[in-house]
C-alpha cells in the first residue's frame, strides 16, 4: 500500500518536528498527551513529527509511572 503525501505536508511535518524538538529540549521529559497540549500545532502532525524524530533516531521513550515519556536523546 502506498500513499502519496504533498511536499507541504511534508515541510509542515518536518516544521512541527523542530517546534517539538525545541520544547523537548527545554522541558524534557514528556509525555505525548501534554506535548500535543503544549505545541501550537494540530495533534496529528504533533504525532507525525514525533513519529519523524523517532524514525530519525533523535528521541526516545521511557516508561513512565502512568505513562510513556519522550525525550531527546543523549549524544
Amino acid at each position: 500500500m502506498s500513499v502519496e503525501i504533498e511536499s507541504h505536508q511534508v515541510e509542515s511535518i518536518g516544521v512541527v518536528a523542530g517546534l517539538v524538538w525545541q520544547y523537548l529540549s527545554e522541558n524534557e521529559p514528556v509525555t505525548l498527551s501534554k506535548l500535543s497540549r503544549e505545541i501550537d500545532a494540530p495533534r496529528d502532525l504533533v504525532m507525525q513529527a514525533v513519529g519523524w524524530l523517532g524514525r530519525e533516531g533523535k528521541i526516545s521513550f521511557h516508561k513512565g509511572s502512568r505513562s510513556k515519556l519522550i525525550s531527546l536523546k543523549e549524544e
